[in-house]
């Protein structure tokens, strides 16, 4: 199947809309990614649905706007000390939470500090790992002292987790923040209802006078619902109806590149996996151009097992593709004294639309290499808790994250392990080169020292990944947006307050 582009049809435009945004209607959203376990705890907001719902109701000390730019919302303004082990945070004053308490230092002090401890729960804790204090320093003034300088420490506050709370409330499930949404229903793993808050803060944003969130795993209903007009939008649209949707009259394709990359993950502590030898022959025995053409239809590009795209500031160009040579495969295996080696894959279509089909084609490339790929299919429910991490190798998704730091902290540290870190992957010489690579205040040098990290992944690492995939969403032509956010599906996960109704 073609892409859009190579049938003549072209995505809606992801600038800026020229029409004035209007109040009013319910915006009926549908997502694939969700649990019927999930909570409204900051700590824990790990899919879809509870990142656009946290996010309706709640704010960040920062928002990372269209282009990666950070834009001040709980915070006015950011400054470091001297040698960058120190950030001051201005708060914004005359901020209410939904339950009428005016927001305060102390609250943004206790909404930190749930990421940072042993007690800590938080998906997000090793980010927090290096900061030593977080204190009110004046009555609208947040000080953070870290263990070392950070020349990127404030994007990492503007991470889904890092939402702003009521401090010592521990009732997160009223889900009370300072956001442009009130809490009316939530249901997990099948809906929420949110209301406008009439005292939101910010100005030109939440739009609609409510917004629904539908819990639709399954593509064709999820398609068929937007078909229909039983939603106005929806994420993970399918490549290979991506076209069909784009030549639709009353529906507009969204499709954004950034810095999401499908892939297949080993665990390295896996006896499969501990030969570095055996996990680049697993590299070299996927054709990537085929992935790209026939399971992506040519919404994305060519990646190279390395996790920082040409999005990032400090992604590495001169790493040499890592490309199909089934020969080379079978001589690494040889040398690591493998022979007849056969994978089992897991794999649903939770992580990505099309998992499945990705995984059968491996299995095909990967055979005239002399490894068998046993492709299991798996629940969707509970595929994050049960498969994820814990099998030998497995389907992943990672959207990126706001800079270079916090996307090799979170996947690929030592710090994330048992955690995040999904390939179990613990490299010395990586650690120490990212730990100097976060406290380098030369630019020149850091660059320098990120693009060793990503060589290391790339020459070391657990992960298989073919392609970076373009973000596919779908919407009514009812929709109006201004510039599309390409760091999560749907506008950054900001959909609701971004966007509004044209008629």
């Amino acid at each position: 199947m073609a892409s859009a582009a190579a049938l003549g049809i072209a995505p809606m435009p992801l600038r800026a809309q020229t029409a004035a945004p209007r109040r009013g209607g319910t915006f009926r959203m549908a997502v694939s990614d969700f649990s019927s376990s999930e909570q409204l705890d900051p700590q824990m907001n790990e899919y879809r649905f509870m990142m656009h719902l946290q996010y309706q109701l709640r704010n960040c000390l920062i928002e990372v706007g269209p282009g990666g730019v950070l834009i001040p919302e709980l915070a006015t303004e950011w400054n470091p000390n001297a040698d960058l082990s120190a950030w001051v945070f201005k708060i914004r004053p005359g901020v209410e939470f939904h339950n009428g308490k005016t927001l305060t230092a102390e609250d943004v002090v206790f909404s930190l500090n749930l990421h940072r401890g042993e007690a800590s729960i938080s998906e997000a804790k090793s980010l927090m790992a290096a900061i030593t204090d977080v204190s009110v320093t004046a009555p609208l003034e947040v000080t953070v002292k870290l263990e070392a300088p950070n020349a990127g420490f404030p994007a990492i506050l503007s991470m889904i987790n890092m939402l702003i709370v009521p401090a010592d409330d521990m009732n997160f499930a009223a889900g009370i923040g300072t956001g442009g949404y009130i809490l009316e229903t939530f249901q997990p793993g099948v809906r929420s209802l949110v209301k406008r808050n009439p005292n939101y803060w910010k100005e030109g944003r939440a739009h609609f006078d409510a917004i629904e969130i539908h819990c639709i795993s399954d593509i064709n209903a999820r398609t068929t619902a937007l078909q229909t007009g039983q939603i106005d939008a929806m994420d993970a649209v399918d490549t290979t109806t991506a076209p069909l949707l784009a030549a639709m009259p009353n529906i507009k394709l969204l499709q954004t590149k950034g810095k999401q990359h499908h892939a297949f993950s080993m665990n390295v502590k896996d006896p499969l996996f501990q030969n570095a030898d055996v996990r680049l022959a697993m590299k070299l025995a996927i054709d990537r151009e085929a992935v790209l053409t026939t399971i992506q239809a040519g919404y994305g590009s060519i990646a190279n097992d390395q996790p920082i795209s040409v999005a990032y500031a400090y992604h590495n160009p001169g790493l040499a593709q890592h490309s199909y040579d089934p020969e080379q495969a079978k001589f690494l295996l040889n040398r690591a004294g493998v022979s007849g080696l056969t994978v089992p894959l897991h794999v649903s279509e939770l992580p990505f639309t099309g998992a499945t089909n990705m995984a059968q084609l491996y299995a095909q490339h990967a055979a005239a290499a002399g490894i068998t790929i046993n492709v299991q299919r798996e629940p969707d429910d509970g595929y994050w808790s049960s498969i994820w991490g814990q099998r030998p190798m497995f389907a992943t998704r990672w959207s990126g994250r706001v800079n270079e730091d916090a996307m090799l902290t979170l996947a690929y540290s030592r710090q994330s392990l048992g955690g995040w870190n999904e390939t179990s992957w613990d490299n010395e010489v990586f650690n120490n080169t990212l730990a100097a690579a976060r406290s380098e205040v030369d630019e020149v040098k850091r660059k320098e020292l990120y693009w060793e990290c990503q060589r290391l992944i790339w020459e070391d690492g657990g992960m298989v990944a073919p392609i970076w995939a373009d973000l596919l969403d779908a919407t009514s032509n009812k929709i109006g947006h201004g510039e599309i956010g390409n760091d999560w599906a749907l506008d950054g996960a900001r959909c609701g307050e971004r966007w509004w109704f044209t008629e």
